[in-house]
């Protein structure tokens, strides 16, 4: 069987236009680690977040395709794209320039047939692979967002406000109040989002690829 992709399967969520557009997101499962500070720290906890969830992540891919070498029943997939939730430490402040006051969920997507036994059997391997990470920071959980607005955002991250406006402007035109800071029924918060289809350590900034996805509502 080819492989599962869902940045192919779900063009919808994956390659927006560059203009921005209201889509209803699908839930989805996630391995997802929380932290705080800035993302450009060399050897910060952003780094370290990024590092486990692709540990974790290839572990378990790697794990199901060896243990089933002779089986007919395995479905091997893309990873897909990382993933991140942003906003700072103080609600009522919006200077996204201070990047030491960033909180954050970093995440990758997880095929919905990922267990969470298969989970907790990776969190081990990596712990022995890997003992200078953490895995207990990660968890598998499954992520509701429901409607948003997003926007193809072509560029350096630091030039994302000007996107931003454009989804601002577009939400106020069709009637859409903004979202990002209410809760849900699980007791997660929706928060400003931005999937990133482009690796900033090999990437020209100028024609970087991230996705920015906004919650609103009617």
């Amino acid at each position: 069987m080819d492989k599962i992709d869902y940045k192919i399967l779900n063009k919808e969520l994956y390659a927006p236009k560059n203009e921005p557009t209201v889509i209803e997101v699908p839930v989805m499962n996630f391995i997802m680690v929380n932290g705080h500070g800035n993302p450009n720290e060399e050897n910060g906890e952003y780094q370290k977040a990024v590092e486990l969830l692709y540990a974790l992540t290839y572990t378990i891919k790697m794990s199901r395709k060896m243990g089933s070498k002779n089986s007919d029943d395995f479905t091997d997939y893309v990873v897909p794209p990382l993933e991140g939730l942003w906003w700072l430490t103080d609600k009522n402040d919006m200077d996204f320039t201070k990047k030491n006051k960033y909180c954050w969920i970093s995440m990758i997507r997880q095929p919905e047939f990922i267990t969470q036994e298969e989970f907790m059997t990776a969190q081990k391997e990596v712990i022995k692979k890997k003992p200078d990470l953490d895995p207990s920071k990660a968890r598998l959980e499954t992520f509701q967002e429901g409607l948003c607005i997003q926007c193809m955002h072509i560029g350096p991250y630091d030039a994302e406000p000007a996107t931003i406006a454009k989804i601002d402007e577009f939400m106020i035109q069709n009637g859409l109040v903004s979202d990002v800071g209410s809760s849900l029924s699980d007791g997660n918060i929706r928060r400003h989002h931005e999937i990133y289809l482009s690796d900033p350590r090999k990437a020209n900034p100028s024609t970087m690829k991230t996705i920015l996805r906004h919650p609103v509502r009617k």
